[in-house]
């Protein structure tokens, strides 16, 4: 029979004497849970202020040239710009929040096994397009 460094005869070992726990230094304390070390991965000012201003200014120059209607053509040029931009906006904050690990309701977990629910992705499509559809016929009617 092989012997290791750790192993002996029942007649070698002592009794444990009467401080000692059982088990070893181990068994001394509670149970320790384990947990993240990296820290939580969060939006930042400094990440969500461009995307902000940018959407900020893209709804407002889609607006004001809808609410006022200057005349002349240009007011239908800036509203198709501003409306770029909040869509651009949106685009952007929309890979920020997968950056960092948000995902949209109804859709799986960024790196999961789970396959997206066919209905909810084609909700999403059926509401992005109707609102494009809007706001392109109500920039259209500016001319």
């Amino acid at each position: 029979m092989e012997a290791g460094p750790r192993d002996s005869s029942p007649a070698d070992a002592e009794p444990p004497g009467p401080g000692a726990v059982g088990g070893g230094p181990l068994d001394a304390g509670p149970p320790v849970e384990p947990h993240e070390l990296r820290p939580q991965r969060k939006l930042r000012l400094w990440q969500l202020a461009p995307i902000v201003v940018l959407g900020a200014l893209g709804s407002l120059m889609f607006a004001f040239p809808l609410a006022f209607e200057p005349g002349g053509s240009s007011g239908a040029v800036v509203s198709m710009l501003g409306l770029l931009l909040c869509g651009c906006a949106a685009g952007w904050g929309v890979m920020a929040a997968r950056r960092v690990g948000h995902t949209w309701p109804g859709l799986p977990a960024r790196g999961s096994d789970r396959r997206p629910d066919w209905r909810v992705v084609a909700l999403y499509a059926v509401v992005v397009c109707t609102l494009v559809v809007l706001a392109v016929w109500r920039v259209a009617r500016l001319r």
